[in-house]
C-alpha cells in the first residue's frame, strides 16, 4: 500500500487553515489570515527580523512573503525599514497597534492547539512534532 503522509499533510494544512480562520475571527482578528499569522507569530517570537530570516522561519518563498508583508504593512500590522548596518537589508518590525493584538492571537493559537491535540498525550505530541521536523528537514534538502 502506498504511503499517504503527503496527502494527509496537505489535507491537514487545508482543513486547519479554514478552522484557524474561524478561530481568528471569533477572537476579533478577522483581518489576519492564517498565512499572515505565521509571519506575525515569527515576529512575536523575535521582532526585528530581516526579510531573509523571516522567509526562512516561515518557509515562505521571497515573492509570497513580500506580497504578504505589503498587505500587513498596509493594514498597519508592521513596518519595514532599512538596516542601519546595510541599507540593502530590510528589517521587519511589528507596529504598536499589532503588539496590542498579541494577547488575542495567543488565545486563538492556544484554542487551535487544543483542537489540534485533543486526546494526545504529551509524549505523542513530542513524537509527532519530532516526525514533522524530520520531514521538513528532508524536504529542505530537496529544495
Amino acid at each position: 500500500m502506498a504511503s499517504e503522509g503527503g496527502s494527509l499533510v496537505s489535507q491537514l494544512h487545508q482543513l486547519s487553515g479554514r478552522v484557524f480562520a474561524k478561530v481568528l475571527k471569533r477572537h476579533g482578528l478577522s483581518e489576519i489570515n492564517p498565512a499572515q499569522g505565521r509571519i506575525l507569530y515569527a515576529l512575536w517570537k523575535e521582532d526585528g527580523l530581516s526579510q531573509v530570516d523571516l522567509a526562512k522561519r516561515t518557509k515562505l518563498d521571497k515573492s509570497s512573503l513580500t506580497l504578504m508583508l505589503d498587505r500587513l504593512e498596509k493594514q498597519g500590522q508592521l513596518r519595514r525599514e532599512s538596516s542601519p548596518l546595510d541599507s540593502r537589508i530590510r528589517i521587519v518590525r511589528l507596529s504598536q497597534e499589532n503588539k496590542a493584538l498579541h494577547a488575542a492571537y495567543k488565545a486563538a493559537s492556544e484554542e487551535m492547539s487544543g483542537f489540534f491535540y485533543r486526546g494526545f498525550t504529551a509524549g505523542e505530541i513530542a513524537a509527532f512534532e519530532d516526525c514533522l521536523r524530520r520531514i521538513i528537514s528532508n524536504m529542505e534538502k530537496r529544495e
